[in-house]
């Protein structure tokens, strides 16, 4: 990429701002300086998730993972500004059109099928915004280029409803819902992203109020890694005392402004630091082993370190710090206690070093960006510890080397990534095909002997061609066209007595034109364009297990679910609501004796709870129904 550009052009290097102080750094391009850029292009991406090359007024983004397009277009003054396009890391389009001051103004987004989904006008329209990683993220209104309205965000790639509410200027604003899993972890009003008015419906055994009132008081957040906060809050950021867990208490100290101020942390119950913190970095302070004794200090965030599993209490890494991460010579520790990598580290991740797998076999030896294996020396292994690969990597794909069968010695010849295979992925898995700059490309793929894709690949993944999925015991299950890693195009499911289930067109896995059938053929169902009155039957007995709407390939709108074991089949379970698949709103469940169990709200395709205890028992944070 970079070789292509003639030496009249200007490259500008986007580094992550480290200070207020750190400059972006401007190198122009001549076969003197080739060296250099690549050199700084390399630090750049140790420390970002993209870098940005701007050529003759165009903008171009670039994933630093897969060296993948994400953005391309104009700009005017660093940001977007006229027409432009942007892409998941798979190269699919996400959005096309034009750009006012780094916003989406004018244009069409599409899903992973290239079909639009929704368009903005003057900044305006319903939205269905994805993430480079092809991953639901936000639906709702935008007004000026920006959420404003109202809207749902999504965690991914679980697609779990995290937030419903109003949005104003791109952040939360006015009244909204926070969600864990189906509990109801805030209720009330927000101003400008931060919690702002609300109470959670909380009963505990410390007599605890969770409760917000202008940015102020005591509540539960979620935060990074799925942790629980419990504390105080200023301005609807955590502030004063307040406590972390992960199951176990994690941190217990103070908060400034949203970050630990000092404090100090456990595992699994025991004193493991104290000290102060900056930016919620380990900073000053001492570092304890389970009997006490002080195994190391740190002082302006560096120093020798111990960290610990919160979950599993076994030590993880051992090794030097520096600004409060890991910077310098260290070790990773499985839960088994076995060394899994030896080496440097910059910026928190690996540098340099060699990498073991859980025989302490080593795998790979060289040099790593943001932490994955990317030139060098190294070994691949299948799941039954069997070597698939021994040679070289460049740019984090295999390159040079021998790919091995996987069952016997043969041995291929893999040459600038290029290589024809016969190999056993797993030991029931055959690949007979290409390979292409480092991973598989095209061929097939046999399970037990049975053909079960042919086609191309993409990031070691069935993408583009003709494949069959299989029941438990080996009957057909579905036969069809994949595209972009999905069911695409035409295609027929199976019962496992092989009878047809369904004929018809696939949209990105979902049905989405054809006819469902009984196990008698009868036709039951007709969807067209993802949209239907759907029955969907069990695949052994043809039990109806099902029946409501679809909207987009999914259920959508009103529905009933039944009981589907022997004695109770065809009697109703739950009725109510859908939404993207999943239960949601009001609905009732049955028990099975066709009772009332349950009349209220559902979320994320389990029952809301609204009213919850939390208990603190042995530095465990507990919620109970």
């Amino acid at each position: 990429m970079l070789e292509n550009i003639k030496s009249k052009n200007i490259i500008e290097l986007l580094f992550s701002y480290l200070d207020d102080n750190l400059k972006l750094k401007i190198v122009i391009y001549n076969k003197k300086l080739q060296s250099k850029i690549e050199i700084n292009l390399m630090n750049y991406k140790r420390f970002s998730k993209k870098y940005i090359i701007y050529e003759d007024n165009k903008l171009k983004e670039y994933d630093i993972y897969t060296n993948n397009l994400i953005f391309e277009g104009e700009y005017l003054n660093k940001e977007k500004y006229g027409k432009g396009k942007e892409y998941s890391i798979n190269g699919k389009l996400l959005f096309e059109g034009e750009y006012l001051n780094g916003k989406r103004w004018n244009g069409k987004g599409y899903d992973e099928d290239n079909n639009i989904i929704y368009e903005l006008k003057n900044g305006k329209g319903h939205v269905i915004e994805f993430n480079k990683n092809e991953n639901l993220i936000f639906e709702g209104e935008y007004i000026n280029g920006q959420k404003n309205g109202k809207g749902k965000e999504y965690s991914y790639p679980s697609k779990e409803l995290i937030f419903d509410g109003e949005y104003l200027n791109g952040k939360k604003n006015g009244k909204g819902r926070e969600f864990l899993k189906n509990f109801l972890i805030f209720e009330g009003e927000y101003l400008n992203d931060k919690k702002w008015n609300g109470k959670i419906n909380i009963e505990n055994n410390d007599n605890i109020i969770y409760e917000l009132k202008n940015g102020k008081g005591f509540l539960i957040d979620v935060i990074e890694n799925n942790s629980i906060y419990e504390g105080e809050f200023l301005n609807g950021l955590k502030n004063g005392k307040g406590k972390e867990y992960q199951y176990f208490l994690k941190f217990e100290g103070e908060y400034l402004y949203g970050h630990k101020l000092k404090g100090k942390e456990y595992v699994r119950g025991n004193l493991e630091f104290i000290g102060e913190y900056l930016y919620d970095k380990k900073w000053n302070g001492k570092g304890y082993d389970k009997n006490g004794k002080v195994i190391y200090e740190l002082n302006n965030g560096n120093g020798k370190i111990k960290e610990y599993d919160y979950t599993f209490g076994y030590i993880k890494f051992e090794g030097e710090y520096i600004n409060g991460e890991r910077n310098g010579k260290g070790k990773e520790y499985n839960i088994d206690h076995c060394l899994i990598f030896e080496g440097e580290y910059l910026n928190g991740k690996r540098l340099r070093g060699k990498q073991y797998n859980k025989k302490n076999i080593l795998i790979f030896e060289g040099e790593y960006l943001n932490g994955k294996k990317w030139n060098g020396k190294g070994k691949e292994y299948n799941r039954e510890n069997i070597l698939l690969f021994e040679g070289e990597y460049l740019n984090g794909k295999k390159w040079n080397g021998n790919l091995y069968n996987g069952v016997n010695n043969t041995i291929y010849k893999l040459n600038q990534g290029k290589a024809i295979v016969k190999q056993f992925i797993y030991y029931r898995e055959l690949f007979e095909g290409e390979y292409l700059n480092g991973e598989r490309y095209k061929g097939k793929v046999s399970e037990y002997g049975a053909l079960i894709f042919e086609g191309q690949f993409l990031n070691e993944k069935k993408w583009n061609g003709k494949g069959k999925e299989y029941h438990m015991l080996g009957q057909i299950k579905f036969e069809g066209e994949y595209k972009n890693g999905k069911k695409n195009g035409q295609g027929k499911e199976f019962f496992e007595d092989e009878k047809i289930k369904f004929i018809g067109e696939y949209l990105n896995d979902n049905k989405w034109n054809g006819k469902g059938y009984d196990k008698k053929g009868k036709v039951i169902y007709e969807i067209n364009n993802g949209n239907g009155i759907i029955k969907e039957l069990d695949d052994i007995y043809g039990w109806l297990r099902f029946e409501g709407e679809y909207i987009n390939g999914e259920k959508n709108g009103k529905g009933k679910d039944y009981y589907y074991k022997y004695d109770r089949q065809g009697k109703l379970s739950f009725e109510g609501k859908y939404l993207k698949g999943k239960r949601y709103g009001i609905g009732k469940d049955y028990g099975e004796r066709d009772n009332l169990i349950f009349e209220g709200e559902y979320i994320n395709d389990e029952k809301l709870i609204k009213k919850f205890k939390i208990l603190h028992v042995d530095n465990i944070l507990k919620f109970e129904k």
